[in-house]
């Protein structure tokens, strides 16, 4: 490759060996991903394209040509990325991981009495869904005590939801159906008289009042309530429709199956007393011994097959997840894994794999067995690409590519390229964090009181009571699933509700929604062009006037291809900006709206230095790590990591002197490299020293060596963890025999 110019890549000019494991590695923003994502995969995904008919490539994403010089020797490119599963109910781990029509087929060739064809044994499949749920496993009814004020008449809103609120299409539906007086109180009415306002359907009225619709049909309160929110999810819902819906609808495990989304043949049909059911409800390490005793030699192949996917799992420490498990709920960094999985079964060879960021949320025990997959990926005769920042990833790489020096417009130049014993010889911030030991904080900060987590037992927790020290810096750790997150993000807040949560859950807000949105400068910011411009405000809004009218201010074009991916396309009319020439041609100190979201917050906060709040809010952007972040990029393309630090950011910028800060971050340093956790570390020196509390869920040894109190769960995952294994300083968690954490800090620290 030469001449690589994407984003802010410098003219990069880098050779990439095939059949080995490469690591892109540097700074946040340093152009790691440029290069690995956005030039080398999407150059590749563009010339794979351009070989299909006309027909189907206007079908498929579209990429520009890479805005490089020189490229050459691509192959056919997978990406596997830490975006999440869809939001689809539908969706398990066992089907995410392929494993469901494994366990289909067995059952249906094992199983006694068979229930039939793999089909019958699918809660995706009329044959095998549970007749009650749909194979959802949930029922969703609607509580009528909650719904209604029966004090009230219709006329006065007796129906407590906002589509049936006076002067609504729905409340004149009901008010002019002529079935019950409009202006006496439900519980005045005759039983027979609610019923029918409540369950009615397709219901020809006979004597209406002038103002009901001419085709005179009338459907209850119930069947419209159920046929709008329950029977599918509406595309887009109000907050007062979304608040309504907590109020009055209560969802329930289904009393038919007992959760478990399958009819009664399916649930009968046993293989060794066991049914599919049973199967998919047990933790994976646990169900890899099970199916591994089947000795049916009908089912051998498929037992081997079963029992090879199952090691994988287990190998990435997801051994504590069931197949059960809806695959929306997984994090980033665990639907990863199981992308990882699935690839490991395929017998394409000669395929490059672009891994983004694979060891997040990965305890360094489990890291060791993530190397092991990509090393058999690799050996598979196939090129393995990763973007990380995790010592032992970069360490056993075949060739690391090393950009920087710094993130932003200060990256796009390769530091290094070569093997990782000559990287950590360089210079380089890579470098130094590869030679330089850690060293544990051997003066905690003493503890300002404690509060007591008492007696805790959510999912895998056993009874757990901790104390929980003030106004000092404390990590949590232990293996993945050994319930840091249950504990600290559940158990503690609910405990002591002082404490706010920020974590990696996805920010609400979509596409429309950006840094600058979510930490509140959008709305001022507008307000400074339109002073200075003499426009309204909504002119420098891709959600108002100011909207590009091609892709109504997204930037981008969707093509719906129903139960295919969407399509999406760069708008060519604004050229991805979202704005239309008025907005655009209207500007700030020379800088138009578009250029101000397009930039980094320290360029923000130049451009409004007459704003010092808004400064003030940007500067902490840069403060936790996110500074070379343009403020109005999509949040539907950060990741976990990156969303997590964009609410500590807001949180912190919400946050006034003296407040008493008690914060719970789980893996704030997902997505960092060494000098950004530490530059992350001295901003959570400064919120103690000015008296908060944070307690920082975490893998990474670098937090737990500085930490001034650790508290380390375990000893295992799922069933094999839950207990507290140690609580105490760092120095003594390098010293206990029976942690596993510990094991590796005092090899990290040694």
């Amino acid at each position: 490759m030469e001449g690589a110019r994407t984003h802010n890549l410098r003219d990069v000019s880098v050779r990439v060996p095939k059949h080995r494991l490469t690591v892109f590695t540097g700074v946040s923003g340093s152009g790691k991903s440029s290069l690995a994502f956005d030039t080398i995969a999407a150059e590749a995904e563009r010339l794979v394209t351009a070989t299909y008919p006309t027909f189907v490539r206007n079908r498929l994403p579209q990429h520009p040509p890479a805005d490089v010089d020189r490229i050459d020797g691509l192959v056919f490119t997978t990406i596997v990325d830490q975006r999440r599963f869809t939001g689809n109910a539908r969706s398990t781990v066992g089907t995410a991981s392929d494993l469901a029509p494994l366990l289909r087929l067995l059952f249906s060739r094992a199983g006694t009495p068979s229930a039939g064809f793999t089909p019958a044994y699918s809660f995706n499949d009329p044959a095998g869904m549970c007749k009650r749920c749909e194979g959802l496993g949930v029922v969703d009814d609607i509580d009528l005590d909650r719904l209604l004020d029966r004090t009230r008449s219709l006329r006065d809103g007796a129906v407590r939801f906002p589509t049936f609120a006076p002067g609504t299409y729905r409340w004149k539906r009901l008010v002019h159906s002529g079935l019950a007086d409009p202006g006496v109180p439900l519980a005045e009415l005759p039983a027979a008289t609610v019923e029918t306002l409540l369950y009615a359907q397709g219901l020809r009225l006979t004597d209406p009042d002038p103002e009901y619709p001419g085709h005179g049909r009338f459907d209850g309160i119930v069947p419209r309530l159920r046929d709008t929110y329950l029977r599918r999810t509406p595309s887009r819902l109000t907050d007062d429709e979304r608040r309504g819906l907590a109020a009055v609808v209560t969802r329930g495990t289904c009393p038919d199956c007992a959760g478990t989304r399958l009819n009664a043949a399916a649930r009968a049909s046993l293989v060794d007393g066991r049914s599919i059911a049973d199967w998919s409800a047990l933790p994976l390490v646990e169900l890899r011994d099970v199916v591994a005793a089947v000795r049916q030699p009908e089912v051998a192949p498929l037992v081997r097959a079963v029992t090879e996917r199952l090691d994988a799992l287990v190998s990435v420490g997801l051994g504590y997840l069931s197949l059960a498990r809806e695959s929306a709920t997984l994090s980033g960094g665990e639907a990863q894994r199981v992308k990882i999985v699935r690839q490991l079964g395929s017998a394409l060879s000669d395929v490059c794999y672009v891994f983004d960021e694979p060891a997040t949320g990965l305890h360094p025990h489990d890291v060791r067995r993530l190397l092991d997959l990509l090393a058999r990926l690799r050996d598979a005769h196939n090129t393995v690409l990763v973007v990380e920042h995790h010592p032992a990833v970069v360490t056993a790489a075949d060739h690391v590519i090393d950009l920087g020096p710094t993130g932003g417009s200060g990256g796009g130049h390769v530091q290094f390229a070569g093997v990782p014993r000559d990287l950590a010889a360089t210079d380089t911030a890579t470098g130094r964090m590869l030679r330089a030991p850690l060293r544990l904080g051997r003066h905690p900060r003493p503890a300002r009181g404690y509060v007591t987590v008492e007696h805790a037992g959510s999912h895998n927790l056993r009874d757990v009571t901790v104390d929980v020290p003030l106004g000092v810096l404390t990590a949590v750790t232990g293996v993945a699933g050994s319930g840091k997150s249950t504990l600290m993000a559940g158990e503690l807040p609910r405990q002591h509700p002082g404490f706010v949560v920020v974590d990696q859950a996805p920010l609400r807000g979509g596409v429309r929604s950006t840094p600058a949105t979510a930490l509140g400068v959008a709305e001022p910011a507008r307000a400074a062009y339109a002073r200075a411009t003499g426009l309204h405000p909504s002119w420098f809004s891709a959600n108002g006037r100011g909207a590009c009218p091609v892709c109504r201010g997204t930037g981008v074009i969707v093509t719906d291809l129903a139960f295919l991916d969407d399509v999406r396309t760069g708008c060519d009319a604004c050229g991805g900006t979202r704005f239309n020439p008025t907005a655009l041609g209207a500007t700030l100190h020379g800088r138009s709206i578009a250029d101000l979201l397009a930039s980094t917050p320290a360029v923000a906060a130049e451009l409004l230095a007459d704003h010092p709040d808004l400064v003030r809010r940007l500067r902490w952007l840069d403060r936790v790590g996110l500074g070379y972040l343009a403020i109005g990029r999509g949040l539907d393309t950060l990741s976990g990591g990156e969303r997590q630090r964009l609410l500590l950011a807001r949180h912190l910028a919400d946050t006034g002197p003296g407040d008493d800060l008690r914060l719970v971050l789980d893996e704030p340093t997902a997505g960092l490299h060494a000098t950004d956790v530490d530059r992350l570390l001295v901003l959570c020196d400064e919120l103690v020293d000015a008296g908060a509390t944070l307690v920082l869920v975490e893998h990474d040894l670098r937090v737990v060596a500085h930490a001034d109190h650790v508290v380390d769960l375990g000893p295992g995952a799922g069933s094999d963890g839950g207990t507290v294994v140690y609580a105490g300083p760092p120095a003594g968690l390098a010293a206990h025999p029976g942690s596993v954490t510990g094991r590796y800090l005092r090899a990290a620290t040694g």
